[in-house]
């Protein structure tokens, strides 16, 4: 059995295996600019000249490495230019199979599009020089608070079940506009799709699937703020934000519901006013219950009136 080389500051390679072709290319490079070609041969060549794409010994490949069907090959992503994100993590609780972390606003969780350095997996695989650190659930970019990760593939399995079996009692904290027409506390169900931006989630006229308990901790002493707490049994995308803005009352900085509106990468001015506040469920290797909470706080005195 082979293992992937390791990982470079914090990130692992893609695995290729290379099938056997009715034409043989000539070369591993010729192969990989004819299989990946929206990623122009200038680019491709210039990975393989700084090392990027590697035997499954680590061994380092040039263009002119021969074709081979059968053989496996690891390429890393050429690290784009990222702006940093000046926000530090803590670390909740550690065992061996587990870490609870704290995340802050703007730090995406897992390497995507424009963020692979500057996210919270590349960071904790530094941290702990761990190559199989994962997470076990989603949190946005834009969310603060807890999530979990798994540091063995047994662990992962474990973990993400619960998720799977809602098993996990999940809270969260929100600042968001006063309605006078809303009664709390209330629950809301409704059904969840794709919708346009592709990234944006929308309510549809299907069976609900998702379904969030909201209810009111504090009035701002204006009247016009409150600070929410809410409790999702299921987890879509972008679930809170779609159902508080389904009630007419958009969490605060919300950049994607009702509208979307884009910011500069470096732009940290106005976090979205949502917290995962706690975390709560049975250990499924140790029979434990378990229950963490967030550090940081939502300030509903310092919201813009």
């Amino acid at each position: 059995m082979t293992h992937a080389p390791a990982t470079r500051n914090g990130i692992s390679p893609s695995k290729l295996y290379l099938p056997k072709m009715a034409v043989q290319p000539e070369s591993i490079f010729a192969y990989i600019c004819g299989k990946f070609a929206h990623i122009s041969a200038d680019e491709w060549r210039a990975r393989f000249d700084d090392g990027l794409v590697v035997a499954t010994d680590g061994a380092v490949l040039g263009v002119d490495a021969p074709y081979q069907h059968g053989m496996t090959i690891y390429y890393y992503r050429a690290l784009p230019s990222e702006t940093v994100v000046p926000f530090v993590h803590r670390i909740v609780f550690e065992n061996d199979d587990l870490l609870v972390v704290d995340k802050p606003h703007f730090l995406t969780v897992a390497p995507a599009g424009n963020y692979v350095v500057q996210t919270l997996l590349t960071r904790l695989k530094c941290q702990f020089d761990n190559d199989v650190i994962s997470p076990i659930h989603r949190l946005d970019r834009e969310t603060a608070g807890l999530i979990m990760f798994a540091k063995t593939h047994k662990a992962r399995q474990a973990y993400q079940s619960l998720f799977a079996t809602r098993d996990v009692h999940k809270v969260y904290h929100a600042i968001a506009p006063v309605s006078t027409s809303l009664q709390f506390p209330l629950e809301l169900s409704l059904y969840l799709e794709r919708g346009e931006p592709f990234y944006t989630m929308q309510v549809g006229n299907h069976t609900p699937n998702t379904h969030t308990k909201i209810d009111v901790l504090e009035y701002r002493d204006d009247g016009r703020f409150a600070k929410y707490e809410l409790h999702p049994s299921t987890g879509k995308l972008h679930q809170l934000r779609v159902h508080m803005n389904h009630l007419g009352i958009a969490i605060v900085n919300d950049s994607f519901y009702p509208t979307v509106s884009h910011k500069s990468d470096d732009d940290f001015s106005h976090p979205l006013q949502l917290l995962a506040k706690r975390l709560s469920f049975i250990d499924p290797l140790t029979g434990e219950m378990m229950a963490f909470e967030s550090g940081f706080e939502l300030d509903l005195a310092a919201v813009p009136s």
